[in-house]
């Protein structure tokens, strides 16, 4: 399984919060010119979203880190457990090979 899918199944609920906030439902213009609370409010709308998006986009980057942080420290611990078992079998094999050394001895003698 590659290391990004649980990172992406986490973001993306956050995914849609930052999509639902960066796609605002503007103020709908009429037939009519454009007046200056029209444009007013408009920006202040657009205003809003941007704070939205830089609040979610910060959670995001947080989120992000902390599963970042889990994948490695888990990479280190599955590191450490491989390294104890290559030991392991190394162990086992010395102990092997000596008690075949002895029975070969045994039988020659």
């Amino acid at each position: 399984m590659p290391a990004w899918l649980p990172v992406l199944k986490m973001a993306l609920p956050y995914i849609a919060s930052v999509a639902s906030t960066a796609i605002p439902a503007f103020t709908q213009r009429g037939d009519s010119e454009k007046s200056l609370e029209l444009i007013t409010q408009q920006i202040g709308e657009l205003q809003q979203a941007a704070a939205g998006n830089a609040e979610s986009v910060k959670l995001l980057a947080e989120q992000m880190q902390q599963t970042v942080t889990a994948i490695e420290a888990g990479a280190e611990a599955s590191q450490r457990a491989l390294v104890r078992a290559q030991l392991l079998a190394g162990g086992a094999l010395l102990v092997s090979l000596a008690a075949l050394g002895l029975c070969l001895f045994l039988l020659v003698r």
